[in-house]
């Protein structure tokens, strides 16, 4: 009867086979979450439409920096290759001065 209970590993073993690179980056997105709520109490008390247009510029900035650069995180690479064939990318520029001009 206690042998199964025995047998089972407590969660601090399984929490300890974990490898501390994957607790540093756990740490680190829990600061800046905590992070990002204490800065936005703080702005919060600012006029809302220029605390909406600072959040647009942020985010359309970083968006467009993923389209060019094709450095967007896993989750966003779906939307990102339906939107990049609209827009300029990195390499764009090289190819087409390396291409012939048409005649």
């Amino acid at each position: 009867m206690l042998l199964p209970i025995a047998a089972t590993t407590s969660a601090v073993d399984s929490m300890k086979q974990i490898p501390p690179a994957t607790w540093l980056k756990l740490g680190i997105g829990i600061a800046a979450f905590i992070i990002v709520i204490v800065v936005l109490r703080k702005i919060a008390r600012m006029n809302k439409i220029v605390l909406g247009v600072i959040v647009f510029v942020v985010v359309t900035v970083v968006f467009f920096s993923w389209v060019y650069n094709r450095n967007e995180p896993k989750w966003m690479t779906p939307i990102v290759q339906r939107i990049a064939p609209f827009f300029p990318s990195a390499g764009s520029y090289s190819q087409k001065q390396q291409s012939n001009p048409k005649p």
